[in-house]
């Protein structure tokens, strides 16, 4: 995936698409990204590979 959208970009983004969405659901320390990315999937009842299709969309919209 080719990433054109800043991290700050990314999390407005879906914080307006998904309004469940808060600044504390992407915190996570270094090398604990994964878990991040699992929380966000259970938070929003989407599977990892739904979840990486979102961010996907994130950089064309």
């Amino acid at each position: 995936m080719n990433i054109v959208r800043s991290w700050r970009e990314q999390k407005i983004i879906l914080k307006t698409w998904f309004p469940t969405l808060r600044d504390e659901d992407f915190l996570f320390e270094p090398g604990e990204r994964e878990n991040m990315l699992d929380r966000l999937a259970a938070k929003l009842s989407k599977t990892r590979t739904e979840l990486e299709i979102v961010f996907s969309e994130l950089q064309r919209y």
